[in-house]
């Protein structure tokens, strides 16, 4: 399943085979660097200090500066273009993952906490890097590395390198334990992790509602034991370090002290050379290293191995809206039509039920009904944020699943009650970086829907940063910066959901000219739970229960003395108590 990860990880890797190769060439070449540093240490002292050659051995101090030069630049190089790598990959990956989350459907969202797609696309990404820049190049070093001692070690003395090895199954079971137990530990931590991320992202959003019913205390030791949780994962973890490193030390100095019992004896006996002796030593260090920083090192690529499954798994996801129409009309007349519509957001828990309605090219039509009706439903299936189960949606005699959906959305603005603004200037808020539409533009429609001069009073004018969410907004100047945001894009189809339900009269009065500007001449859906702002609808549809109850103009409505008229009675009674 490993190798399955790794190899689509490394398709990634691909545009940058140059880079790849180059890093794997520095990696050769660390391993052979290094162990030749002993060999030439052994070869000054049983040649040159054994015999009192003075320029013999400045010769050799030479040579081994140049080495440590050599293998100084080499490292270097190596660890560079080793992150180098690492990050472009993982720059590639998180665009592709944001572009992947981009195009997912609503209802993944729904069903998806935010903090876990931050904790996938920033978190388990970061992690990601250590695969490329330290994970694999580095394992295959250290592999390499040991080779190469190996081959040195025997090379001078096989019986030497037996003694001196003959504690390493005792070091590989250690590891093999330490690499396991790390494993489960590094799951529990991304999982603790993600919990973490996700409480957070989350009742940050919502402090206002945290405060507003005093649930400070109680969130507060939620969010102790999911932190505790998360702090015992990683002691867990650290745990298993604290254990391991001294037992491989205890081990590496065991094998050392098996060198020197059976090396120096040997050397006494003139059986072998004080130089021999020496670069076992020096051996034996480098050979034990590279072993305890490969169980370091899968540690850290079976970390992004867990990462990289979460990735590769939200990538893998088909939660995405199916954009396999052709029709990309450059313009529309606007004309809508539901014919048969059923939808349901679980299984087959009906929403809106043999849903059947038609609105002209530029008329306005209004929908009406209890919270849960299915009036939002109806925009969420115009503009295709959710497929309808059964039915077709036409637009101009088209299906909308028909329309590239790029160009189906072009032509469709909605302006919701929340209206959603992001960290930045007004300015790009309206246009969304849209480069096509100047700032000309952008003043032009902002005074015709009456939002220009709050927003030249501003410091800064259009280039005022509104903050997260419009926090330095009313709730009025947001709605009124949504209609200039979808005014700019000049849509056929304009859908209207609550736009004035959260604003004061006087700002409603001033909202409501802007929506009739808004309006002239565009197909209009607007839902409103105001009565008095869709009494001059072209036509009004009464939902109830995901069913059309009543069809037609306000005064026909009032005519049936239907479930209309009683919403209508009731509203006016509500205005004439207060």
């Amino acid at each position: 399943m490993d190798m399955q990860i790794l190899r689509r990880l490394f398709v990634f890797a691909k545009p940058y085979i140059k880079q790849f190769y180059l890093v794997v060439f520095l990696t050769i070449a660390l391993a052979v660097l290094v162990p030749l540093r002993p060999k030439l240490i052994q070869h000054t002292i049983d040649n040159e200090v054994a015999f009192g050659d003075y320029n013999g051995l400045v010769f050799w101090i030479v040579i081994l500066l140049v080495l440590l030069v050599v293998q100084a630049v080499v490292q270097y190089f190596h660890t560079f273009m080793s992150g180098w790598l690492g990050q472009h990959i993982i720059k590639d990956i998180r665009v592709k993952l944001f572009r992947h989350i981009q195009n997912l459907r609503l209802k993944f969202f729904d069903n998806t906490p935010i903090g876990r797609l931050v904790t996938r696309n920033v978190s388990d990404i970061e992690t990601l890097s250590e695969v490329f820049s330290t994970g694999i190049a580095g394992i295959i070093a250290d592999i390499l590395q040991l080779l190469v001692i190996l081959g040195f070690m025997f090379a001078l003395s096989w019986k030497l390198t037996l003694v001196s090895l003959a504690l390493l199954p005792i070091l590989l079971f250690a590891t093999y334990v330490f690499k396991e137990k790390v494993k489960v530990s590094f799951n529990e931590v991304r999982t603790a992790v993600s919990n973490l991320n996700s409480f957070v992202q989350e009742h940050i959003t919502g402090m206002s509602i945290v405060q507003i019913f005093n649930a400070e205390k109680r969130e507060y030791a939620k969010f102790k034991e999911i932190n505790k949780e998360h702090r015992t994962a990683n002691i867990r973890a650290v745990f298993y370090y604290a254990t391991y490193f001294p037992v491989a030390e205890i081990i590496q100095a065991g094998g050392i002290g098996l060198i020197i019992w059976y090396g120096a004896g040997s050397v006494i006996q003139e059986q072998l050379t004080l130089g021999v002796l020496i670069a076992f030593i020096m051996y034996i260090q480098m050979f034990f290293r590279p072993i305890r920083m490969i169980a370091d090192r899968f540690n850290t690529l079976q970390m992004g191995i867990v990462a990289s499954n979460r990735i590769l798994d939200l990538m893998d996801s088909d939660e995405h809206i199916p954009d396999e129409g052709d029709y990309a009309p450059a313009s529309i007349e606007g004309a809508v039509k539901f014919e048969n519509v059923w939808f349901a957001y679980n299984d087959e828990d009906w929403v809106l039920k043999d849903i059947n309605f038609e609105v002209q090219k530029g008329e306005s039509l209004a929908l009406v009904g209890a919270t849960g009706a299915g009036k939002s439903s109806v925009i969420n299936l115009l503009t295709r944020f959710y497929e309808i189960n059964k039915g077709t949606i036409q637009i101009d005699g088209a299906s909308i699943d028909q329309f590239k959906l790029a160009n189906l959305r072009d032509h469709i603005a909605v302006v919701l009650q929340d209206v959603f603004l992001f960290s930045d200037t007004i300015y790009n808020n309206i246009t969304l970086r849209n480069p096509s539409i100047t700032l000309e533009k952008v003043k032009e429609a902002a005074e015709l829907v009456g939002a220009r001069s709050f927003i030249e009073r501003l410091p800064g004018g259009f280039e005022y940063n509104v903050m997260e969410r419009g926090a330095t907004l009313s709730v009025g100047q947001r709605q009124l910066i949504s209609f200039v945001r979808a005014m700019v894009y000049d849509p056929k189809i304009i859908i209207l959901d609550e736009a004035t339900s959260s604003v004061d009269t006087e700002t409603e009065e001033l909202i409501q000219e802007a929506i009739q500007k808004l309006m002239k001449g565009r197909t209009s859906i607007v839902i409103a739970h105001r009565l008095s702002t869709i009494q001059n609808a072209d036509k009004i549809l009464v939902l109830d229960k995901g069913e059309i109850k009543e069809e037609g103009t306000h005064d026909d409505l009032l005519e049936l003395d239907g479930f209309y008229a009683q919403l209508h009675q009731m509203q006016y009674k509500e205005v004439a108590t207060s």
